[in-house]
């Protein structure tokens, strides 16, 4: 007989062809430990609640008042909730056609778009339009459906930074269009060279891809740089050469752990080339309540802004959009608080102040003691984690525990990162799940561990790294190089 439509033989190829490594061979491995009894440290992804991060207050209390209106015709309300949280739940209330229940305009509820117009004046100092910002499930969704705008076919190139976040690669590959890699220099913290962006499009070209977008993670996954506006302006003027769209994945906007390279969008950086740059290349920008101070992972709240993209393809994008009918409502109010959050003098200001600058000045202390904890171990180097949630540090394995890993079917940095959790009980993703050069390798960590774990997993990281480089370091020695 034969096979039927979901037998392996049968279903879509693409879907074979992607990976996604952050919950790939080591996550499955982590957790078939936990279920044997073992305590695992799941580091592999940026998800800060599961980690012990509190949830900020306000957030909390306006979309509690959403999820229960109920509540807010209860006289001891006030008793419970500040007025000022009372007073925004009222307010996205009345601006939605039925409450958290309903759905609502495919692009996003026009008050919470308006309000991230807003803010996006606010940080680049140039007006944005609300009807050419879209609400999301996520940042994911938002880069899928764009790529799902651009990408026609296997002929069709997206030029992706090496390392990259996997859901560039294994959403190109499900699409069936072309992963085009340009490669960030470790030596140079994980800087960007516009020469080997040339190079790379050269070659992808040659080949006979259609090259018709780049991606930039800022501040960088899995490798925690910050681009310098130097930086971000020979991109600019590299897509304008080009003729490519840029995709700026910016959600770690808010991580900045070191004040000599502050984060600047891109779109801030387009306008303040002007024209021609301004007016004619193509910018999509994504941002999340994901990451941050806020975490807001399961709530799945993000947004696109489209800058220079002509209406009619607007309208495609709207279109496409419709056929999910709307984003998740009560993400799209965290959304909305993310962006407007409690201003100096309203009643919630000091403890939402004092509750994000507590978590971002932990995690700044915790980006210091990973990178020193990583460069203390022996043939490990790692770059300060300038923004983001993670260290990337590379692990220059012995020879010898090289070929061992290809005897056993593994990729080397696959195998010690098997090794890794199976004695210490940290679970972390190998740096081939992002891209990485030939014969380099590295392992990617969030940062995201409680600030007063981190040296103890550090302590245990250090032992286990030593012992794996003494049983397969030869005995002539293997130098650290």
């Amino acid at each position: 007989m034969p096979p039927k439509p979901l037998d392996y033989e049968s279903i879509n190829e693409n879907v074979k062809k992607a990976q996604y490594a952050v919950r790939g061979e080591l996550y499955l491995r982590a957790s078939e430990l936990q279920k044997e009894g073992k305590k695992i440290i799941f580091t592999n992804v940026g998800n800060p609640h599961a980690l012990g991060q509190k949830p900020l207050s306000f957030p909390r209390q306006v979309v509690a008042l959403c999820q229960a209106p109920f509540l807010l015709d209860d006289p001891n309300v006030g008793l419970l909730f500040p007025s000022d949280a009372i007073a925004r739940a009222k307010h996205y209330l009345s601006l939605t056609s039925g409450g958290l229940g309903a759905y609502s305009d495919s692009r996003g509820i026009p008050g919470i778009r308006k309000e991230v117009a807003e803010f996006i004046h606010k940080r680049d100092g140039y007006p944005s339009d609300p009807e050419l910002i879209y609400l999301t499930d996520g940042a994911s969704k938002g880069v899928m459906q764009i790529l799902n705008t651009i990408i026609g076919g296997v002929g069709d190139g997206i030029l992706v930074p090496v390392p990259q976040y996997p859901l560039y690669s294994a959403t190109i590959a499900l699409l069936g269009g072309s992963l085009v890699p340009y490669y960030l220099e470790e030596t140079a913290n994980w800087g960007l060279d516009t020469n080997d962006l040339r190079q790379s499009v050269a070659q992808a070209r040659y080949k006979g891809i259609n090259v018709k977008a780049m991606v930039i993670i800022n501040p960088g996954n899995p490798t925690g740089q910050c681009l310098s506006e130097a930086n971000l302006k020979d991109v600019l003027r590299f897509c304008y050469e080009e003729n490519l769209v840029l995709l700026g994945d910016e959600v770690y906007q808010q991580n900045i752990y070191q004040d000599e390279r502050p984060f600047i969008s891109a779109k801030k950086v387009l306008m303040d080339l002007g024209p021609p740059l301004s007016k004619e290349v193509q910018l999509i920008s994504f941002h999340t309540v994901s990451k941050g101070y806020w975490g807001e992972c399961g709530q799945r709240g993000g947004y696109f802004e489209m800058t220079n993209i002509p209406p009619e393809t607007v309208d495609e994008i709207y279109k496409v959009a419709s056929i999910a009918l709307s984003p998740n409502v009560s993400a799209q109010i965290f959304m909305g608080l993310m962006v407007n959050p409690p201003k100096p003098g309203d009643i919630s200001y000091d403890q939402y102040f004092r509750e994000s600058q507590g978590i971002l000045q932990s995690l700044r202390r915790r980006a210091r003691i990973m990178t020193d904890g990583f460069n203390s171990c022996r043939n490990v180097v790692c770059n300060f984690t300038e923004g983001a949630m993670y260290s990337f540090p590379q692990i220059r394995l012995p020879p010898r525990a090289i070929e061992t890993a290809k005897q056993a079917g593994k990729v080397p940095d696959v195998f010690y990162c098997i090794k890794l959790v199976e004695a210490t009980g940290i679970s972390t993703v190998p740096g081939s799940g992002f891209g990485q050069k030939e014969g380099v390798f590295h392992l990617r960590t969030t940062i995201l561990p409680a600030e007063e774990d981190i040296p103890a997993i550090m302590d245990s990281f250090k032992k286990f790294n030593d012992e794996f480089m003494e049983q397969y370091e030869d005995q002539r020695g293997y130098s650290r190089m």
